[in-house]
């Protein structure tokens, strides 16, 4: 016999409400607990997507760390600096380096054609407050009076870089630089320079008269004045006027850059030279030597000869004052 018991609905749907009550409170109890938990899990996943993000934002303007270095030295680096280092990857001891491409050299002239005499610590000179005695002067001695100042930068088996400052009329008289390149820039003023190369082969002519120096043929290589600002000049071992004079017209100053230095144990000492017209000393050479001239041609030559270091050159050393360099 089945014994079917019936509740009282309304019993049966408190017991219902009662049992979900207990069930709700029970999850929401559950629920309140992993409340640091869920917490604790979102904000890890936050972390990763803003790690991401920040790295995808910042992808497309990644530079590798030497570039970085690169464009720090670029955008920071004084210019003197530049020059430096443009040098010294361009020149060894011996010369230039054992690439044959012109392109380091038209480099350094390149960074020189943007020098300004603020870039080595000077500032520009008035002609007002030189007392020099003009281009020409009254003679000689009174057109060197004044001194030539010499501003070593940098030196080293490779290279020297220097600036020469010139109060008006002063001269470096006609000298030679032995298997040596040489960078010049006019930093500010006015300077006349007569350049020769030597004319090849070897053009000697001895001197029947007593007194009269041994002369070599020389093909004049430029006769100008340069005016600040104007482009770098550039002179090679032997073409460009490895053998040049400078005459201030007003106060100016000069950087050079010469690779490699004067060394006299090495074979490159500097020698100063006196020029004669080519007509001074005649024509009557041998067929076959290379020494004839065409007519119309005579003043595009010049005979050189060898003389002493000159008494009356006066040059002092200055001080330094422009940025420091870093080696």
């Amino acid at each position: 016999m089945e014994l079917i018991i019936r509740s009282n609905p309304v019993q049966i749907i408190r017991h219902q409400i009662c049992s979900d009550s207990c069930e709700n409170k029970g999850k929401k109890e559950e629920r309140r607990q992993n409340i640091p938990k869920m917490f604790s899990e979102i904000q890890k996943v936050t972390d990763k997507a803003m790690v991401f993000l920040q790295k995808k934002a910042l992808s497309a303007l990644y530079i590798p760390k030497q570039k970085q270095h690169m464009a720090m030295n670029n955008t920071t680096a004084p210019k003197v600096q530049l020059l430096y280092d443009l040098c010294k990857t361009t020149f060894t001891p011996s010369g230039l380096s054992s690439s044959p491409s012109p392109q380091p050299i038209h480099k350094i002239c390149s960074l020189l054609d943007t020098f300004g005499p603020a870039d080595v610590g000077l500032k520009e000179e008035s002609p007002d407050d030189d007392r020099g005695h003009g281009f020409f002067g009254l003679n000689r001695v009174t057109r060197w009076a004044q001194p030539i100042t010499y501003l070593d930068i940098h030196e080293c088996d490779s290279f020297t870089m220097c600036v020469f400052c010139f109060p008006t009329s002063s001269v470096i008289p006609l000298h030679d630089h032995p298997g040596m390149t040489v960078l010049s820039k006019v930093l500010y003023g006015s300077m006349h320079v007569k350049a020769y190369d030597w004319v090849e082969p070897s053009c000697i002519k001895e001197s029947q008269e007593p007194g009269c120096p041994q002369v070599r043929l020389a093909r004049l290589a430029a006769d100008k004045v340069l005016t600040a600002p104007c482009g770098t000049s550039i002179l090679y071992p032997k073409t460009g006027g490895n053998l040049h004079c400078f005459t201030a017209v007003t106060p100016c100053a000069v950087l050079d850059v010469l690779a490699p230095p004067y060394r006299e144990d090495l074979g490159r000492k500097c020698t100063y030279y006196v020029d004669y017209p080519y007509s001074a000393f005649g024509n009557d050479f041998p067929q076959g030597n290379g020494a004839q001239i065409s007519n119309g041609k005579e003043e595009e030559y010049a005979w050189l000869a060898e003389i002493e270091t000159p008494d009356d050159l006066y040059m002092r050393s200055g001080v330094y004052v422009g940025p420091s360099i870093r080696v």
